[in-house]
């Protein structure tokens, strides 16, 4: 079964993804946020460094390694630009990181703190993890999309 890591793990948001993807994935948890030291205990959650330090790309790296991880799937937004610049290193260990390239990532439109019942796509290489289909578009990440559905936003916690 394939692994995936889900950063601001203890966030609503990582918990509905980590619903829809409890069937396929071994789900993890790290955060650079407090974590109740229950869950710590639980080994499914771990601590991490906050995505504006300079190590925290080798620090989620590290973990993923230790745990034998697959997928990143970064939700915070000071996250997105040093796994993307990362996504590389990561690759070299064939660990996918579902964040856009960075040239990409300039590009395309945040959307932080989604409603609950927004409709959402978990990309890697323009494959959809959640319900096997494919977009025409090689993306990484988790992406809500408009109401005629052709264009996508990146969806985040909080920038």
């Amino acid at each position: 079964m394939k692994k995936i890591l889900i950063t601001f793990g203890t966030r609503p948001l990582a918990m509905r993804i980590a619903k829809k993807l409890g069937a396929d994935f071994e789900v993890l948890f790290a955060s650079s946020e407090e974590i109740p030291g229950l869950l710590l205990k639980s080994d499914k959650y771990a601590r991490i460094p906050k995505g504006l330090l300079p190590t925290f790309a080798h620090e989620v790296l590290k973990l993923c390694l230790d745990q034998q991880v697959d997928y990143v799937l970064p939700l915070g937004g000071f996250e997105l630009e040093p796994l993307s610049v990362a996504k590389v290193l990561f690759e070299e260990y064939q660990i996918s990181v579902l964040v856009p390239d960075k040239d990409l990532l300039e590009t395309i439109p945040l959307m932080e703190n989604p409603p609950t019942d927004l409709p959402y796509r978990l990309l890697s290489k323009g494959n959809d993890l959640l319900d096997s289909t494919t977009i025409e578009r090689s993306l990484d990440g988790l992406f809500g999309a408009s109401d005629s559905g052709e264009d996508l936003a990146l969806i985040c916690v909080s920038k």
